[in-house]
Formats: structure tokens, sequence, C-alpha cells
């Protein structure tokens, strides 16, 4: 298990430019799947989870060439059958929650999935009824298999249907699009997540050959075609890395341009550091973050205290409650921050309170954060990363300290970061990786 080994109290200064997205790189990576040509992705984060999860393709027959650093082709023209009902395949996609992905496409093209609980992040429940519920209402048929945890999902011909979905679920949505693309007839999905990672899938597959309206809405509809073609696709700069990086500069920044944001992809991750008082000045499509003695929190029109909570897009996303948090901790004011969406994420917040962050944890889903308006310095210590949010809340943590930190389970925070401690030591950051 590896750590790192954190020198707190050092200003960050310079350029950073945010890596590709996550969630959007595990959806368009299995949305190879769905044809035999060669399709190019550029801007793939070179990440635990996403190497996982080519290197997991590759186990099945899909062709995968490194074109540069971030660059890669595929092609699925010849999957291994087989080994799709292999153990050793289950096994693997156990150990890697974007795997569930991968059930659409090979639905959808060869009739067959086979899948057992993914694994991912120790944040709470996240079921996978959304995505069964929809594959059913395309026609696929469930059969649990005897002496195996997992299940068989079948159909010789998947047939377009109207759904609501029961929560606007970001990988149910994926899923089921990359399933409708060769369903028969018309599939309208109400209720659907609009992210900006489920419109680059929309329209790369629209790309390819698929026929999706509704992009950028919660109303998709999708008329089935039969053939999809190869094509090319640049991912998104990471929002979430973006908004990392935002609350590192208020922390522990002296003046942090944050390059080629997407900035109109953002949505209001911006806004809710200014919430918190961060100031943050858009140059073009780069964000400047300058340095800040202080950062006082907004409190609402009629004076009540501010309330941060997480909601489906376009509302806050849920993984950058970690970050704000810790942000709050060294702003002037209090806040509430409600996280609505998982029941274990918020426990983190007791690292923080060892660290000396005034924190009130009311339940599994509020904390109140009084802020200490940089009066109070936190302490260094030595933590867990419990989740790839938390994790990256704990090092900017550690980063504005007193002290030396030590956060152990970096794996975690290896996952979703690419070369995490590179990059910030390039801008001042003291942070050594220990495989002790």
């Amino acid at each position: 298990m590896a750590s790192f080994i954190i020198e707190g109290g050092h200003l960050l200064e310079g350029t950073i430019t945010p890596q590709g997205a996550k969630n959007e790189a595990l959806q368009v990576i299995c949305a190879t799947l769905l044809t035999e040509e060669e399709v190019i992705i550029r801007s793939i984060p070179d990440i635990r989870d996403v190497n996982n999860l080519i290197q997991l393709l590759q186990d099945i027959g899909v062709k995968v060439r490194k074109l540069s650093a971030n660059d890669y082709a595929f092609q699925a023209d010849q999957l291994n059958l087989s080994y799709l009902e292999s153990d050793e395949f289950v096994n693997k996609c156990a150990a890697l929650r974007g795997s569930v992905l991968m059930i659409g496409p090979l639905l959808a093209r060869m009739g067959k999935a086979v899948i057992t609980k993914p694994g991912g992040d120790k944040i709470g429940r996240r079921r996978l009824d959304t995505h069964f519920l929809g594959f059913e209402k395309l026609g696929a048929k469930f059969n649990r298999i005897e002496g195996r945890d997992v299940y068989e999902i079948s159909a010789r011909q998947l047939k377009g249907s109207y759904m609501l979905l029961d929560e606007a679920s970001v990988t149910g949505t994926a899923n089921i699009i990359m399933a409708a693309v060769f369903a028969k007839g018309t599939t309208t999905i109400y209720n659907a997540a609009c992210e900006p990672y489920i419109q680059q899938l929309c329209r790369m597959l629209n790309r390819m050959g698929a026929s999706i309206t509704g992009i950028g809405s919660n109303l998709l509809t999708i008329e089935g075609v039969k053939h999809l073609n190869g094509t090319e696709h640049k991912i998104l700069p990471d929002m979430i890395e973006v908004g990392s990086f935002i609350g590192m500069a208020a922390m522990c920044g002296n003046g942090i341009r944050i390059k080629d944001v997407a900035l109109e992809h953002l949505g209001i991750i911006p806004d809710a550091f200014r919430k918190l008082g961060v100031k943050i000045k858009a140059e073009g499509d780069d964000l400047l973050i300058p340095r800040q003695k202080h950062y006082e929190i907004q409190s609402f029109i009629d004076g009540t205290i501010m309330t941060l909570a997480d909601a489906p897009w376009p509302g806050l996303t849920p993984d950058l409650l970690s970050v704000l948090i810790v942000v709050a901790t060294q702003a002037r004011g209090s806040v509430l921050f409600h996280q609505k969406m998982f029941e274990s994420r918020l426990f983190f917040v007791d690292k923080l309170i060892d660290m000396g962050a005034q924190i009130i944890l009311c339940d599994p889903h509020r904390a109140v954060v009084i802020g200490h308006d940089r009066k109070i310095t936190l302490r260094g210590g030595r933590m867990s990363s419990p989740d790839i949010r938390a994790g990256i809340a704990l090092l900017i943590a550690a980063m504005s300290a007193k002290g030396t930190s030590r956060i152990d389970n970096i794996e975690q925070i290896d996952r979703g970061y690419e070369h995490i401690e590179a990059r910030l030591n390039a801008l001042g950051a003291k942070i050594t990786r220990s495989e002790k």
C-alpha cells in the first residue's frame, strides 16, 4: 500500500492543466465495443481506473494501440466471447466499477452480457437498479447463474421503449443509451442524466451513425440503427479536477492559472466556490485564482446561513463536496453542507476534525463547517484515503497544514488523478510517494 508524505505550508504558484475527464473516458471507451471499426479517442487520462478498463478490453479481444501519452485507438472486431463468460473476467469486473458500462454495448451487439456487483469507492450504496430496469424495458432477460454470484443478461433483439428512470443515474443513462442504439424502433428516456459526459457520449455515438436527439436535456430519443462506424473523439477536461485545483488554489495558492478548462461545461462549479468567497477570474478558457489572505462565506439574501447541497446536473456535483468542505475550514463564516446522494461520503470529516477543523457532523448526510478565517492553521497528521474525492480533499488539507502529514491508501487517489504529486510539486508542493 502506497502513501503520500506531505510537507505542509508551502505556497503553490504557476500554471496547471486538467487531465481528460475520468467519467467520460470510462463511457466512451466502452462505447468502442459497439463497432467493428477503429475508434480513436484523445485526451484519455493516465489513471488507474481507466488503465484497468483498457486492459479489460484487451483481455476480451479488443485491439488497442497507444498513439501517444493520452491518445489511443480501439478496434473491437474480434471479441473473445468465451472469455466473457469466464470466472476470470467476472472477477476482474467485480474489482472495477467502470466495467458496468460494458454491459450495454455487449448486450446491444452480442445479445448477452454477464455481470457481478462491481467494486469502486466506499461511499455508500450505489445500486444498479436503474441499469437493470432500463435493460428490461428494452426486452432483456435476467438469469442468475447457479453456483456463481453473477447474472446473465440476454436478448435476441432489443426493442425500443418509453422509460421513466427512477433516478437520473449517469452510468445508468449511459448504459441504456449504448444498449438502445441497436434496439429496433424508438427508445425514449425520460429523467435521463444530462451531464456533459452524457452529452459527449451521445455526440460521439451520433458521429458513429447513431440517431440520438434531445442531447443536453433530460429527455432523450433514440432511433435504433443496425450498424455503427468508427470515429475520432476528444474527451473534455475533467471538471472534478478543475474544481479540485480551484480548492487547492484557495487553500494554499499564491496565484494559480488553470488552463483550458472548457468553461462552458463547468456549470455552477465556479459559483459554488464563489459562494465560499473564493475569487475566480475567467480569462478566455482559463481560470485564474489569485492569492487570498481571507475569503468570506456568503449568506442567503435573507441573512440565513449558506447551504451547499449536491444534485443531479446541472446541480452541484457530489464529487466536489469533499473539496468544498476543506476550503470552508479556512473561510470566514459558517456553511451547511448537505450530501444527499451518498450516505457515507461525509465520514472523512473526522480526519479534518483531527487536523483541527471545526466541523459538526449532524448525520451521515449533513455537516456544518465553522471557518477558521486562517486564524488557526490545520495541523498535519496521519490519515487514510477512503475514496477518490475524499483523498484529494485530504491532500489539499495536508498541503495547507502546519507540519508533515501522511496519507495512506493513495491508490484511491491514483484511480482518479493523473500523476498528481508530480504535477503539484511542479507548482511548489512538497509531496513524496512512499511504497513502505
